[in-house]
């Protein structure tokens, strides 16, 4: 019987195979496609996705710096209204709090091929491609899977737990008969994979364009690479804006043509903002896009999986070596939910921001974000948006409140131990800091768990001190149960070098500080956007027709923007020259390539306006936002029952294309 089995294969699938895997338990992975999927969707993760990964045993291989790279730092991250003016510019943090940058770009085959050599690479994982999951059956003590592969041939397998990280139209989900919070976030986006012909310097390296005319996206997406992104705007049909011939048009806009780049993959795919209503039963949970969908524009989808797993494997690692009771378990729903829920409405916020249509409610969106650029300077941003854990697995003080930054997000400093200087992950002493002085295992070998609940990896989740034992971790601080010796691929603790008090702090207390402000001061400025936002909606709406209106506050809109003119919008000056009149003829109709292999499947009901054609030169705007959508390809969910229909028809795998320099 496999400790755990894992049904699908993506980015989260095979961190969660090589975590568990690094324990010693073993691992079976069935996953239906034959092949991985050979297109990018994800394009950047943060901070602590890189701290993950490199728990995986992969900094050194995902560095920017590695031969054959498929990572790069994501530099500068602005936004721009249709005239070109700046409402936000964040500048990426190169050593966030999580130890790493706060923001990489990188080609997501690349990736996955490394994960899938590293998992190759540890005893124990076996992953089976071609075979899709039809049936479960929990035991009570055990969980019986049945699959099928391409020839209808049956097969069988029995696990301790099944873990369901097989993508938004999860067969596990389907499954455990979760519902699915909608939040109605549903907006068309054209998304365009290029390579250009000539390296070319983009500035800033990521660009949005909060056009209401056509929102649109510039990002990179991993060494090599770019991804050009545009929103369907309000009486566009869906046909004019998949056309062949609208691609190349818009991504003209960027000097972007046949002649000097070429376009790997094109499609539509639709956003969403839903989670599952519940994650686990009994021996089967949900992690990934299995158990969360959410709008693209933070970059939060694949980071938000990897969190999922690492705050599940280290308890069920616990769990199966009998050192915490099976109610120890039932936390992970209860810490990741509310996390992914903030997550999403986070996602939400932003996408409200880039994506409105309406040329007056754009214009006071502006007035709003150009005043609170000349308020401020340039300021150094955090991409993480995660908040402490509120409820859950927490050192508790005796009325039951929360202690002192139980929960906060733990900061990775510097250390120096035996002459080495690194960060504090590499060097294998977070479960030293946090032990107690009683935690001794036989022939006096430290223990690898000092406070039971918490390793080098659980220290990603919550930041706890040294106090006894929760109730739910069963003897560990007592030292019952086997001590652990070295995971497969890391290092023993027993034999670091030097003592405890050898290991000086770098950052100590400092670097959570300057982790609680890149944290706070970001979120915090995002947050008065959206209200100031959604206020100067209210008021721009305020008095009789005409814009501005009399009924409008004194100093809005600001002098200049847009140019004033008789009752009525859009003013003269607005659009600018070369657009047409609102409401003109659409782009071609027609896309004989488009749902060839390879292609995402469409999403969403037609609607709307034409694309306004820009006369002249395009504007010289370059790539837009960090993380920008992810063409996750799936259908639009269903606002209530399950997520996607029960009995929906799996989508075949694409063929591999032709080799390029960043698959293996």
């Amino acid at each position: 019987m496999t400790d755990v089995l894992i049904v699908g294969y993506g980015p989260v699938g095979q961190v969660a195979a090589i975590l568990l895997a690094q324990r010693g338990l073993t691992v079976r992975v069935v996953e239906k496609h034959t092949t991985p999927y050979s297109m990018p969707r994800a394009v950047s993760y943060d901070g602590e996705a890189s701290r993950i990964l490199a728990a995986c045993g992969l900094a050194d291989v995902l560095a920017p710096t590695a031969d054959d790279p498929v990572t790069e730092l994501s530099g500068e991250y602005t936004w721009k209204n249709g005239f070109g003016r700046t409402l936000l510019h964040v500048k990426v943090a190169e050593d966030g709090p999580a130890g790493w940058p706060d923001s990489i770009s990188f080609y997501q085959p690349g990736l996955e091929d490394r994960l899938a050599e590293r998992g190759a690479a540890l005893p124990g994982v076996e992953v089976l491609r071609g075979l899709e999951v039809t049936a479960l059956a929990d035991r009570g003590d055990r969980v019986d899977v049945a699959a099928v592969d391409a020839a209808g041939a049956e097969h069988s397998f029995t696990a301790g737990w099944v873990l369901g990280c097989d993508g938004a139209n999860s067969f596990v989900r389907r499954w455990l008969g979760a519902g699915v919070t909608d939040l109605g976030f549903t907006h068309d986006w054209l998304v365009c994979d290029v390579v250009l012909n000539e390296a070319r310097e983009f500035k800033p390296n990521n660009l949005q364009i909060c056009d209401p005319a056509r929102p649109r996206t510039a990002v990179s997406a991993g060494p090599g690479h770019r991804r050009w992104e545009f929103m369907r705007v309000p009486g566009e049909t869906l046909e004019e804006f998949q056309s062949l011939d609208s691609v190349w048009r818009l991504l003209g806009l960027f000097d972007i043509t046949p002649d000097t780049a070429r376009l790997d993959r094109y499609g539509v795919y639709t956003t969403q903002a839903c989670y599952a209503d519940r994650w686990r039963s009994g021996r089967v949970f949900l992690a990934g896009d299995a158990a969360h969908v959410m709008p693209p524009f933070l970059g939060q989808g694949m980071s938000s999986g990897f969190r999922d797993v690492v705050n599940l494997v280290w308890k069920l690692d616990l769990v199966h070596r009998g050192l915490a009771d099976a109610a120890l378990l039932e936390t992970y729903e209860v810490e990741r939910r509310a996390h992914v829920q903030h997550a999403i409405r986070m996602s939400i916020d932003s996408g409200k921001v880039i994506c409105e249509t309406d040329p007056k409610q754009a214009a006071g969106r502006d007035s709003v974000m150009l005043a609170a650029l000349r308020r401020r300077t340039q300021q150094r941003h955090a991409r993480s948006l995660r908040e402490a854990i509120v409820d859950g697995l927490l050192h508790r003080t005796p009325d039951g409140t929360p202690a002192a930054h139980a929960g906060d997000p733990a900061p990775q400093g510097r250390v120096s131990a035996g002459g080495r200087t690194g960060r504090l992950d590499a060097a294998n002493v977070v479960n030293r800091l946090i032990r107690t002085a009683r935690d001794r295992g036989p022939a006096g070998r430290d223990s690898q768990y000092g406070f039971g609940a918490v390793d080098p990896l659980a220290a990603l989740t919550r930041s706890v001190p040294a106090v006894d034992a929760h109730p739910l971790l069963a003897g560990a601080a007592t030292g019952a149960g086997p001590s652990a010796g070295p995971a497969a691929g890391g290092a023993d603790p027993a034999e670091d070098d030097g003592p405890l008090v050898s290991i000086s702090m770098k950052k100590g207390t400092g670097a959570l500080i300057q982790g609680a402000i890149c944290l706070l001061v970001p979120l915090a400025s995002l947050i008065l956007v959206v209200v100031l936002v959604r206020r100067s909606r209210r008021k721009v709406d305020a008095g009789p027709p005409g814009y501005p209106s009399p009924g409008g506050p004194p100093g809005y809109p600001s002098p200049g923007y847009p140019p004033p003119g008789p009752p009525g919008y859009p003013s003269p000056g607005y659009p600018p020259p070369g657009y047409p009149p609102l409401g003109a003829a659409g782009t071609p109709a027609g896309n004989p390539q488009f749902g060839a292999p390879g292609h995402p499947p469409l999403g969403g009901p037609p609607t709307g306006m034409p694309v306004p054609p820009q006369a002249g030169p395009p504007p010289a705007y370059g790539p837009t936002p960090i993380g920008g959508p992810h063409p996750y390809a799936v259908p639009p969910a269903p606002r209530t029952g399950a997520w996607p229909p029960p009995g929906a028809a799996p989508t075949a795998p694409p063929p591999p294309p032709a080799p390029r320099g960043h698959q293996q």
